[in-house]
């Protein structure tokens, strides 16, 4: 789902020597070799300077900070910041008070998405799920109905997963627009959350989301459930993670993903955190159209 960024600044080009250059005198031999070493030293520190620059923007695209646009708001200062007018639907907890976190899925919803609506009813956790709208959404109008009816957030993730920040606002509108309508269709609502694909966004998406009424919301727990199928892995590495006013970032599309979410959900329970929508972990305030929202 995510993919690898390219590695700027490649290293200088060396030039071999020409076959002369190994009949040289002894002297200029010498001369060349320390010319040579000084040449292997500099290539291995450009390379050593590139491979970390490297490992940090995947890092980075892999953690979803990749945004281009730096400007966000967490849910503490989210919350912080709401007037005594504020009308944000808190439910049962404050998670000004309460441990919180939310539980959200991306790119669904797929074949084992009503397998992991039942685990959710089961526990009695509501979560968020963001759904992509091209052979999901239109694919699944019994499963995104269900989502809605038994109190998980609706919202958008695009109609085909494309980064918003490669297209122009016009194109940025439609992939957003398509799935809007396509899930009032179903739920009769629109959604009001929207996640950008790879995290990433600037500042024409944020302008686009705010025509459209959406705010943005990125992530602080990566499980990288599309690289394994590994559910111990995947519920290790959330656990590892996991802090208060976190946002998960699972999908509901991996083989690996929903066997994972029973144990996750167990383990979190112990450690005293409440499962909340994104909605609710910022309650009472509620999410700005067009802002970019991440713990």
């Amino acid at each position: 789902m995510l993919s690898e960024p390219a590695i700027s600044g490649a290293p200088d080009t060396v030039v071999s020597a020409s076959p002369q250059d190994s009949a040289a005198p002894a002297s200029d031999a010498s001369a060349a070799g320390g010319r040579r070493s000084r040449s292997r030293r500099r290539l291995r520190a450009s390379g050593t300077a590139v491979a970390t620059a490297g490992a940090l923007s995947l890092a980075l695209v892999l953690s979803g900070c990749s945004s281009e646009q730096t400007d966000t708001t967490s849910p503490a200062s989210a919350r912080s910041k709401a007037g005594d007018d504020a009308k944000g639907k808190q439910g049962t907890v404050d998670c000004a008070k309460a441990k919180c976190i939310a539980l959200t899925f991306d790119a669904g919803p797929g074949k084992d998405t009503g397998q992991l609506l039942d685990t959710l009813k089961d526990k009695k956790v509501p979560a968020t799920f963001f759904l992509l709208g091209k052979n999901h959404v239109k694919k699944h109008p019994d499963l995104v109905r269900r989502i809605a009816t038994e109190g998980h957030e609706v919202a958008n993730h695009t109609w085909s997963h494309p980064r918003l920040t490669d297209l122009e606002p016009d194109e940025a509108r439609k992939e957003l627009a398509l799935t809007q309508d396509a899930i009032e269709e179903i739920t009769g609502r629109k959604p009001t959350l929207m996640r950008p694909p790879q995290g990433r966004t600037n500042k024409d998406v944020s302008k686009v989301s705010k025509e459209l009424g959406l705010s943005q919301v990125l992530w602080s727990v990566t499980a990288k459930d599309y690289s394994t199928t590994d559910s111990a892995l995947i519920k290790k590495r959330v656990l590892d993670q996991a802090d208060r006013d976190g946002i998960i970032l699972l999908h509901d599309i991996y083989d690996g993903t929903v066997p994972a979410v029973p144990g996750i959900i167990d383990a979190l329970h112990k450690r005293g955190f409440t499962f909340v929508t994104v909605p609710q972990l910022m309650a009472p305030a509620v999410p700005e159209p067009g802002e970019v929202y991440r713990p």
